[in-house]
């Protein structure tokens, strides 16, 4: 393997007609010796750490992941602590972590694509077909899809990895800061205006009242998914997102780029430092790391016992999500990454292998979960949207994980690749690979 500093030596040319360079030697994904063990674990907390973030929204309205009252079920004082619980410790820290894993791995797999001479454009056609896996999900499964966005995004990172990890490192944190300054000022408008005396200003009234009307459509589109879920109208459903949000996933593009193409470059700089490795100085990696970890979650929870006082109205938690939060997010995602690297050799019972063993089947168990919400909530299936508090909500959440724990280890014993990783590498070479051992 080449240095992880390095920033390769195969110059990207463009190959045959299928894109792809006619001098590579040996079409393979990397293999169990190569992975690098702090990833698995990041990733299998990353992604049993998204259901914990995600299930209001599988089992409630989708405003409801952020907006209390969006709920169909009572949202007492115990709910209202267990939403700032999720707000400190989980929301944004999960995708954020797998938003660094995702940089890395665009670099860790264009490393092993040089090394055995082939071009870029093997990632762009991998990155095209996740798309294409984001756009099903989305449309056929749930509308909280992220694959989507990850792979439009990564085909804007891939030009920049011939950067040198220093010059990465610096565009990502100057471009995260930036953007968390952009989405600071807009989110504290909308909310100053809907929400604070601001708003009876007179050439602002106007201003008001179209965003008080843009919450009332949402939670109105809502009513109607509501409906359809609840009715068991799978059909009805897939038809409904499809010719009524077919623009959303475009619309995330924007909401969320100016973090998430910042963070993935961070990720690839700190993979090329190797970060990931065991590089750093493991008493500065803890020192920063529960540094990160501590006075980023002192910041949100100032921010969530702020919204508490406010009354959880629409656009104060709007804006505590998308407004208030990303630089906390980043210093708790960088903080918690370092922790985990510096302590994950360290766990190595049995729980923690199973936890590696998710993360190494981290595509399956991220899309296996939104199917099996599905079954668990829709009316076709148990019928259990909408019926939940949120303290039940968690009950799930913790079930899906003994699920995902049980399952991972044992088939990866058995296999070389979790089912849709496997499909993923067949499609990206073109070619079937065994999947059994």
């Amino acid at each position: 393997m080449s240095s992880i500093a390095g920033t390769g030596s195969t110059p990207d040319t463009p190959g045959n007609a299928a894109g792809f360079s006619t001098g590579e030697t040996s079409l393979a994904p990397i293999a169990a010796s190569e992975r690098i063990e702090s990833l698995d674990f990041i990733r299998g907390i990353a992604v049993m750490g998204i259901l914990a973030a995600n299930i209001v929204a599988f089992g409630q309205p989708f405003a409801a992941y952020m907006y209390p009252s969006a709920f169909l079920t009572d949202h007492g004082a115990t709910s209202e602590w267990m939403w700032i619980a999720q707000f400190v410790l989980v929301d944004g820290k999960m995708r954020g972590l797998f938003t660094l894993l995702f940089g890395a791995g665009l670099y860790l797999f264009m490393e092993r694509v040089w090394e055995r001479g082939g071009t870029r454009w093997r990632q762009m056609w991998r990155l095209f077909v996740l798309m294409v896996f984001g756009l099903v999900h989305f449309i056929l499964i749930w509308a909280g899809d992220i694959l989507f966005y990850y792979a439009v995004f990564g085909f804007l990172v891939v030009p920049c990895l011939r950067w040198s990890a220093r010059v990465q490192l610096w565009v990502g944190l100057v471009g995260f800061v930036l953007g968390a300054a952009f989405y600071a000022l807009n989110m504290t408008f909308l909310y100053a205006v809907a929400d604070t005396p601001m708003g009876e200003q007179d050439d602002l009234v106007e201003v008001r009242a179209g965003l008080l009307e843009g919450k009332a459509e949402v939670l109105a589109d809502d009513a109607i998914v509501t409906g359809l879920k609840q009715e068991g109208d799978y059909a009805g459903l897939v038809a409904y997102r499809a010719a009524e949000h077919w623009m959303d996933p475009l619309v995330n593009l924007t909401l969320f780029a100016l973090e998430t193409i910042p963070l993935m470059l961070i990720g690839v700089a700190l993979y090329r430092f190797g970060f990931f490795s065991g590089a750093f100085d493991p008493r500065r990696m803890r020192f920063w790391g529960w540094t990160g970890v501590i006075f980023g979650a002192a910041l949100h929870l100032a921010i969530a016992l702020f919204v508490r006082e406010g009354g959880f109205t629409y656009y104060m938690t709007l804006a505590a999500f998308v407004g208030w939060s990303p630089l906390p997010k980043l210093m708790m995602v960088l903080g918690l990454a370092a922790l985990m690297v510096e302590y994950s050799p360290r766990w190595t019972g049995a729980l923690a292998e199973r936890v590696r063993a998710a993360g190494r089947a981290a595509f399956t168990n991220y899309l296996g979960t939104s199917i099996l919400m599905l079954f668990v909530f829709h009316g076709w299936a148990l019928g259990l949207f909408g019926q939940l508090t949120r303290p039940q909500l968690y009950i799930v959440v913790v079930l899906t994980w003994a699920f995902m724990l049980l399952w991972s280890k044992p088939w990866l014993e058995r296999f070389r690749y979790g089912p849709l990783e496997w499909l993923w590498r067949c499609l990206t070479y073109g070619r079937i690979f065994a999947l059994k051992r």
